[in-house]
């Protein structure tokens, strides 16, 4: 009874308390465990199409599975407890289990301590919140092969990161950092760029080979209970149901700036954001590049969650009040906006996932992408006196599933998914409106004209030591041919090369056709709080079909990593 009676006064104290309305971001691992904890159906209103969410929001869903642990196995209450510390402030307003550097007298074995969450800093007071930590990296990163060759670079990266709320209502967010090239030439440098194509947004890295900045930052200001919320800054941003990867949103790019509006009512989530690209067209930079989104999600049940998106992108309009209306339809106000060219210079796409539940630990996704629509030629687009039907039905498809405590095995959970992207999808003919940032896609990785099969399997070893194995069979085509500086031929398979697509019939995997099979491992070690090792491995395999031709690459990451 006595129990009882402590775990009530916990739940009521805890709802009076308001929590932090910062957002947590995307690459934490807390998104991976609330999945699991949706499919096990201890959490049953947590809808994984739209992330990052709230320190607030994520605080509610651990408090819940706490209510809830006799549901869930050994190993996920250690992952429980590890969050529970983390999250302390959150949850109650308290650092009982946490050790700031700067707060507290100099202890060699608390900074190296495994019990408490550590930070740099720490203000709190019953109006303001401020936490500033340290992070950062030592990486040796070495690559073989026949296109990669035998290359080995070491990189290191050192930043700082500030965050809090203001008054309950302001949540703050600030993460900077500067990394260098330790060691490596050159050619090396362009081999990191290749196994990780974000570096490609830090130019001076790319091309002076030297070092490399990156930063978020943002002020998010939310209600009570969060029912309306707007933010302004640049943080990453994911959406969509897909499994592996996201057709509409994804972190394939680097984070990009924006205005965000949010409501939420019951089962029922929205979001509009306007935001700034880095665009290019052939390799010549864009003054301007926008995008416009709108995103609607609907639980409609715990077996049922419904979504619409869509979005658009404006190339050299610095401004239009037509996309920054929070309620439109974008593909209509593109062609209202009052351009000569009817619209034709914007790319438009919107889209519809389904995320089904029907028993216990198994869910299934489903979404479709319609980059353009003609119904006068869906059905056919082959030539017709001399005349191509033309590429303006494009699509991208995702179907996948994921299974948790699969085969039996408690912490385990497999996935499996199936994406194919039409030729021409993402890309624009003006190539200027393309749907990518700094040249990276905004959506899928998979380049047009490609599907791709992903069977991937994760699994905590134990609270502390994260496995993932992940295969991939792609089969990708495409070929661009010309004629001094005029195109002859372009088959669709360039995200950054839509011109010429109303020249040719509309035909999957035409072109220069490469099928792929890639193998990755990853692992990530916390031997102690906040000190990560982390481990990367990945094994391609190309077949040339079009050529008879076969070759391999490989490249492994070696990461020490630290966060407080």
């Amino acid at each position: 009874m006595k129990k009882i009676l402590i775990t009530a006064i916990f739940v009521v104290i805890a709802n009076l308390l308001y929590s932090q309305v910062e957002l947590v971001p995307p690459v934490h691992p807390v998104y991976d465990y609330l999945k699991r904890m949706q499919l096990l159906d201890v959490i049953d209103d947590y809808n994984s199409s739209v992330i990052p969410v709230s320190r607030q929001q994520i605080t509610n869903y651990l408090r819940e599975i706490s209510r809830q642990k006799s549901k869930i196995s050994s190993l996920d209450k250690d992952i429980l407890n590890d969050f529970l510390i983390e999250f302390e402030y959150d949850i109650n307003k308290s650092v009982k289990s946490g050790y700031g550097l700067l707060n507290d007298k100099f202890d060699f074995k608390e900074i190296f301590g495994d019990k408490k969450q550590k930070y740099l800093y720490n203000f709190l007071d019953s109006n303001v919140s401020l936490f500033l930590d340290v992070n950062g990296y030592l990486s040796q990163r070495n690559s073989s092969g026949d296109s990669l060759r035998k290359h080995s670079i070491s990189l290191g990266e050192l930043g700082i990161r500030v965050r809090g709320t203001l008054f309950d209502a302001v949540g703050y967010y600030l993460r900077m950092s500067n990394g260098q090239k330790l060691n490596g030439s050159p050619e090396d440098i362009e081999m990191s760029v290749i196994t990780s194509p974000k570096l490609s947004a830090n130019t001076k890295y790319r091309y002076e080979g030297n070092n490399f900045d990156t930063y978020e930052g943002y002020l998010r200001y939310s209600t009570k209970d969060e029912w309306f919320s707007i933010m302004a800054g640049k943080e990453a941003l994911k959406t969509g149901f897909g499994y592996s990867d996201k057709l509409f949103l994804s972190d394939n790019t680097v984070p990009f700036s924006y205005l965000k509006l949010e409501l939420k009512y019951k089962s029922i989530q929205y979001y509009y954001l306007y935001g700034s690209l880095k665009g290019d067209s052939l390799g010549r930079d864009l003054v301007t590049k926008n995008i416009a989104s709108h995103r609607l999600n609907i639980n409609f049940s715990n077996a049922f969650r419904f979504g619409f998106f869509e979005s658009i992108i404006i190339p050299e309009s610095p401004f239009n009040f037509a996309f920054l209306n929070p309620l439109s339809f974008l593909r209509s106000a593109d062609y209202n906006a009052g351009e000569l060219t009817g619209g034709n210079k914007n790319n438009a796409i919107l889209g519809f996932d389904i995320e089904i539940h029907p028993v216990k630990k198994l869910a299934f996704q489903a979404t479709l992408l319609i980059d353009d629509l003609n119904f006068s030629t869906l059905f056919s687009n082959k030539i017709k006196n001399g005349i191509p039907g033309g590429n303006d039905n494009r699509f991208g498809y995702q179907f996948g599933s994921i299974w948790t405590d699969a085969f039996t095995l408690s912490g385990l959970t497999a996935s499996a998914e199936y994406t194919r992207i039409d030729p021409f999808v993402y890309s624009h003919r003006t190539n200027k409106a393309q749907y990518t940032n700094w040249a990276l896609p905004l959506g899928h990785d998979l380049q047009p004209n490609a599907d791709e099969i992903t069977l991937k399997l994760s699994s905590y070893i134990y609270n502390r030591l994260n496995a993932n194995l992940t295969y991939k069979h792609q089969r990708t085509a495409g070929r661009i041919s010309m004629s001094g500086d005029t195109l002859v031929e372009n088959f669709g398979g360039n995200i950054n090369r839509g011109d010429g697509d109303m020249e040719r019939e509309n035909k999957f995997l035409s072109g220069d056709r490469v099928d792929k099979d890639i193998i990755a491992l990853d692992f990530t070690w916390q031997p102690v709080r906040q000190y990560f090792i982390e481990f990367r491995y990945q094994y391609t395999m190309y077949n040339l079909i079009y050529s008879s031709k076969k070759y391999k690459d490989s490249f492994l990451f070696l990461t020490a990593k630290v966060d407080f």
